[in-house]
């Protein structure tokens, strides 16, 4: 399949700049495989979507404030953008303005927190060690929220503290939000729970390559960055037990259909952790999944890749259309499509 047919014509005004003032009033397209029917809706009426039995799979990670601004003690400007730690107070980040940083230059951050920047380690990537090896507690006074870039703002606000987390976030270690799961409410949990659809928990930790692009002429030559995950074996359990009763599988974002599709062999889920690479684009036959609840994503990315291989590219294309038409709001603080 060729990238470009992954492209669509979307005006900038609709990319999502902020939130909607409440998680759930955000819109819902509910989008029919087996008819093509295409329906509009407020996603507080989700479950009305839904049947007794099914069951929803959430990604807990939580997004850590992974972006640092601090100075050399030149004086110098220096930002460090932490990806992945590779061993307690070591990290994989990106630093800015990289040439400028030379290798064994220290940087000083708030709260006394100072790290060494060492050598390149992979596409253009440094190492970078801090003076403490619980980074991530001393972000919460050091670092900021990590918004995507396509949000265009000088600074976060201060909701972004919140609403940049989904409500049932508990393991720190994402840089990006898995943000199918923004919608979510208390009131939503309660329809859900009434409605007989249960949900359980699986971690993936989102990386930054979610908004790499895919740059080569076919889907086939493009690689997607491993990011980590732990899938429990109460989920597993559970998700055995819904399919066995004849429930489906609600995968709530591409973070959780890339975890259950790993997981799923011998018809059956299995427990289990590490780093999953598992890319998927047309033709792809899905095993683990029924049903996918995402956001709208960036032309000519792996998510929407994904997208188009669960639902079908013409009826995705057509469904991305109709959402540019009815301006829906697009990106990770935009609107929610579930796919049935």
């Amino acid at each position: 399949m060729l990238t470009r047919d992954l492209q669509y014509h979307l005006p900038e005004t609709l990319i999502a700049q902020f939130p909607s003032e409440q998680r759930d009033e955000s819109r819902l397209m509910v989008v029919d495989r087996a008819s093509g029917d295409i329906r509009l809706d407020v996603y507080r009426n989700v479950a009305r979507y839904l049947q007794r039995g099914d069951c929803m799979v959430l990604n807990n990670t939580r997004v850590i404030r992974a972006r640092l601004h601090g100075h050399k003690a030149s004086g110098g400007r220096v930002e460090v953008f932490l990806l992945r730690e590779t061993e307690p107070g070591c990290w994989v980040a990106l630093v800015r303005p990289s040439a400028k940083v030379k290798p064994g230059a220290h940087v000083h951050f708030a709260g006394g927190l100072e790290a060494r920047v060492e050598e390149v380690v992979e596409e253009g990537k440094r190492r970078v060690c801090f003076n403490h090896a619980e980074v991530i507690e001393r972000l919460e006074q050091a670092g900021e929220i990590p918004l995507p870039p396509y949000i265009k703002r000088k600074k976060e606000d201060r909701h972004d503290a919140e609403r940049y987390q989904t409500l049932y976030a508990r393991t720190p270690g994402a840089v990006a939000a898995p943000t199918a799961g923004l919608h979510f409410t208390d009131g939503v949990f309660r329809d859900l729970d009434a409605a007989g659809v249960d949900h359980a928990f699986l971690t993936l930790h989102v990386g930054y390559g979610t908004f790499k692009p895919i740059t080569a002429a076919t889907l086939e030559e493009h690689a997607v960055d491993a990011e980590e995950y732990e899938f429990p074996e109460n989920t597993a359990d559970k998700l055995n037990t819904v399919r066995s009763a004849g429930g489906r599988v609600v995968a709530v974002g591409t973070t959780c259909a890339r975890v259950l599709e790993t997981r799923f062999s011998g018809n059956c889920f299995t427990p289990g952790g590490g780093t999953t690479g598992l890319y998927i684009h047309p033709p792809y036959a899905f095993k683990a999944v029924d049903i996918l609840q995402t956001n709208f994503h960036l032309p000519q990315s792996s998510l929407l890749a994904l997208v188009c291989a669960f639902g079908g590219y013409d009826l995705i294309m057509e469904a991305y259309r109709r959402a540019v038409a009815e301006k829906f709001r697009f990106y990770s603080y935009g609107d929610v499509m579930l796919i049935r």
